[in-house]
């Protein structure tokens, strides 16, 4: 709330900028091993393809030692990633419905995998550049 020249409050929102692009990242985060998923996570998923919590639990999922974890599959530009990534678009073909963990990654202005990219980018004078993972 700000205060206007007569004095009334009046709400004044402000988005601040962010230091990364997702449309120019082949996926970093995608890569990232451990992506833990809630149980709402996997109702979610369930509801959308029309299987049991079970069936998504057993399809999409897998345990880990930090807890149930969404299933990565090969990738070409990095060994795996996750099982919803697009390899083409390098987009989630599950975006409304991701895991709660990715809806708010990276939780901040800057994004350490965007970062890293964007200096290896410069590095190389190449705006297209993909480190090897």
């Amino acid at each position: 709330m700000t205060k206007t020249s007569n004095g009334k409050l009046r709400n004044k929102s402000r988005s601040l900028p962010v230091f990364y692009n997702c449309s120019k990242c082949p996926a970093y985060c995608c890569s990232y091993d451990r992506v833990e998923v809630s149980n709402r996570d996997l109702l979610r998923l369930a509801r959308h393809f029309g299987i049991s919590y079970k069936q998504a639990e057993k399809r999409y999922t897998k345990s880990s030692p930090i807890g149930r974890i969404l299933r990565q599959k090969k990738d070409h530009i990095f060994q795996m990633v996750c099982v919803f990534l697009d390899p083409e678009t390098r987009q989630c073909t599950v975006y409304q419905l991701r895991p709660a963990v990715c809806q708010n990654y990276p939780n901040s202005r800057r994004c350490g995998y965007y970062d890293f990219l964007a200096s290896e980018r410069r590095r190389q004078c190449d705006d297209e550049y993909i480190p090897s993972a």
